[in-house]
């Protein structure tokens, strides 16, 4: 695929998304997925049953990724110790579609909806990234519905400089007209957002599951991440709690995930020296200490 990294006008052309020599895109290895019936509408449910009596842990993804394309590479090394859940969230993949504006309490109130459909009472949330602050807002409206939680990669606000706030405010912005974006746009949107964090000999299946998201939702989604701040009830959380920090992280800075851990009276830290695609190009160094992070909050909740 050619690549538009000067950030420049949108292809005049949609270019075929790039195969093996037959033509084929490669796809990873995934589990099984299933249909689930919601309040709003259907979703897609990845659910990797893990060992008899093991708890259940709900995958939250990142912005502008989907379940699969931010934790491919964790499904089956948790779902070794767990049950192990994923969905697309709003907006984003095959995940529920909406004329409502984009809310984040909307997609934590999703994760109660998809638990009480399959008869899941209780659960641990572990979010990466936007996800993070989705299973904050999970605690902080169902409560009673957590086992613990892990943050990774997230932090309790993620703008403050005038830099970050034009740029939210620019995605907000856009929100209003994404709604008339032709298909080539959205391609084009799709290589500026996403493919920034390259997913190697995966990038034309990466293209594929992002193509399919709605652009309004993703660009709205932006704006709700903008404008996201837990500081003022972050430190009311009492389960326990796992705070994954990323330390070369180029997207949430550390200082900020640090500031998280710090808040959280029940948190336990946990570090791993990679970016903020850290669950993708360096699963060796990042599942081991989700697995560890997890444990942590199993062991306490018990």
């Amino acid at each position: 695929m050619t690549g538009h990294d000067d950030g420049g006008s949108p292809p005049d052309l949609l270019e075929e998304i790039d195969g093996d020599d037959t033509g084929a895109v490669r796809v990873p290895e995934l589990p099984p997925g299933r249909h689930v019936e919601l309040a709003e509408g259907p979703i897609e449910l990845r659910d990797v049953a893990g060992p008899p009596g093991a708890p259940a842990v709900v995958l939250l993804h990142g912005w502008t990724a989907t379940a699969d394309l931010n934790f491919f590479r964790c499904y089956e090394p948790l779902g070794g110790h767990h049950r192990v859940l994923a969905f697309d969230h709003r907006g984003h993949g095959t995940g529920l579609r909406s004329r409502k504006a984009f809310q984040l309490e909307d997609c934590a109130d999703d994760i109660i909806d998809m638990a009480d459909a399959i008869g899941l009472d209780r659960f641990i949330v572990f979010g990466y990234s936007m996800g993070g602050a989705v299973a904050q807002l999970v605690w902080r409206r169902h409560r009673e519905r957590l086992l613990g939680m892990v943050l990774t990669a997230t932090a309790s606000h993620f703008k403050s400089r005038r830099d970050e706030r034009l740029s939210f405010l620019g995605l907000t912005g856009l929100a209003a007209v994404a709604r008339y974006t032709p298909a080539q746009i959205r391609r084009w949107l799709t290589d500026q957002l996403y493919l920034q964090r390259k997913t190697g000999s995966w990038e034309p299946w990466a293209v594929q599951e992002a193509a399919h998201h709605d652009w309004r939702m993703i660009l709205e989604a932006g704006g709700a991440i903008g404008r996201f701040r837990s500081d003022d009830w972050i430190g009311e959380i009492d389960v326990p709690t796992s705070v994954i920090v990323t330390m070369k992280d180029e997207v949430v800075p550390v200082r900020r995930q640090i500031h998280l851990f710090e808040s959280i009276p029940t948190a336990a830290a946990f570090r791993v020296d990679a970016g903020h695609d850290a669950a993708i190009s360096y699963a060796d160094r990042y599942v081991p200490t989700a697995v560890s992070a997890i444990a942590s909050v199993v062991e306490r909740a018990s």
